[in-house]
């Protein structure tokens, strides 16, 4: 791809990718236990400092397998009612690592602030019962499908990189 198609391919979908990243409020998330069993959940995020940040029960599946299993596939998809096919929704998926943010930290403190400014105060409640525990998922790569044909793969140190994926979604 020129250099040229390759900036206005840019300067299309990297605004239209940040808007769907806003207009999505919850994660779904594919996490493992310590045997690898897979285990899908979902948790409402903030997007902040080059991370998705998630407060999650440790007495959820999920929040047992993110202390150990770090490794989290995460994904943002189009909902079913806006969809303009069931079979093509807009998605967009990470692979991310998890790490856990320990209470009475600036950054606790800085995520705990995001996710109560996008979700209210219920956020502040859960951020101080014992068994609730922030995460932040460090995505460092992922995959926006717009559409039939129209996978791009996001890669670079902030994930503003497009190469679009004209061989399906598996190919190297």
């Amino acid at each position: 791809m020129t250099q040229n198609k390759q900036q206005r391919l840019n300067d299309k979908l990297l605004p239209e990718i940040e808007e769907f990243k806003q207009q999505c409020k919850t994660l779904q998330l594919a996490t493992q236990d310590n045997d690898h069993l897979p285990n899908a959940s979902y948790a409402p995020f903030a997007l902040a400092d080059d991370g998705f940040y998630i407060l999650v029960s440790e007495l959820a599946r999920h929040g047992v397998n993110l202390k150990s299993m770090p490794a989290v596939s995460a994904m943002m998809v189009e909902d079913e009612a806006q969809a303009k096919t069931i079979f093509a929704r807009r998605r967009l998926t990470f692979d991310t690592k998890a790490q856990l943010i320990e209470k009475d930290t600036p950054c606790f403190t800085k995520a705990v602030s995001a996710l109560s400014e996008r979700f209210g105060e219920m956020i502040d409640n859960l951020a101080g019962l014992k068994d609730f525990n922030l995460f932040k998922l460090t995505p460092h790569k992922g995959l926006y499908v717009k559409g039939f044909g129209q996978a791009f793969n996001l890669t670079g140190a902030e994930l503003l990189s497009l190469e679009w994926k004209q061989d399906g979604h598996h190919g190297k």
